[in-house]
């Protein structure tokens, strides 16, 4: 039986996804043998979350400010924009290097049997968003099914109002973006066909 303190951290560690039991211990372990710099600087990392993450105005990006670092980014084409689930796929497709259009969170896809429902998701700021100097708007989505939903569902909001693509086949189908290497999500964006 431990401490109740470190059981607490245990238990925090525990929360993590994809974190057991025995790797919550492991983690509770390392962090009780850290130096007190590293205990101050993971402590303030948390912190600074707690105190406020904000979410770009713009895109749904995470950001410091009002607006995140791409969208305040003019060497980018704003005229092409890549929807998202959420901002660790920015993240992936960022890896490639090879994009240099900005972005759109949805911070999820439409699933009935969850009640999330359309309403609940930011495609009221993609649509106005999209307007006569939009290119492209490229829907990398999950190729699950609630992702394919989601994309079948924007393509008929957008229809007519710009260019609407989606990433090729490349990616298994049920697979995460952020699981994806940098060369398959490359030929998935270079492939990509219209929605």
């Amino acid at each position: 039986m431990y401490p109740k303190k470190f059981q607490r951290l245990i238990d925090a560690y525990a929360k993590l996804p994809g974190v057991g039991k025995k790797t919550a211990e492991r983690y509770a372990y390392t962090t009780l043998n850290w130096d007190e710099e590293t205990m101050d600087e993971f402590i303030s990392s948390l912190t600074d979350i707690k105190e406020g993450i904000n979410r770009c105005e713009i895109c749904g990006n995470l950001s410091d400010g009002e607006k995140c670092e791409i969208c305040m980014n003019s060497h980018r084409n704003h005229k092409l924009i890549c929807v998202v689930q959420s901002p660790k796929n920015i993240d992936s497709i960022e890896s490639m290097q090879e994009y240099n259009g900005v972005y759109h969170v949805l911070n999820g896809t439409i699933n009935a049997s969850k009640g999330i429902l359309p309403e609940q998701l930011n495609i009221d700021k993609l649509l106005k968003r999209v307007n006569e100097e939009t290119e492209e708007v490229i829907l990398a989505l999950d190729p699950t099914v609630d992702g394919e939903t989601t994309s079948m569902y924007l393509s008929k909001l957008l229809n007519g109002k710009c260019k609407v693509t989606k990433l090729a086949n490349g990616i298994p189908i049920g697979s995460h973006l952020d699981y994806a290497d940098p060369l398959t999500l490359l030929k998935a964006f270079q492939k990509r066909s219209d929605s």
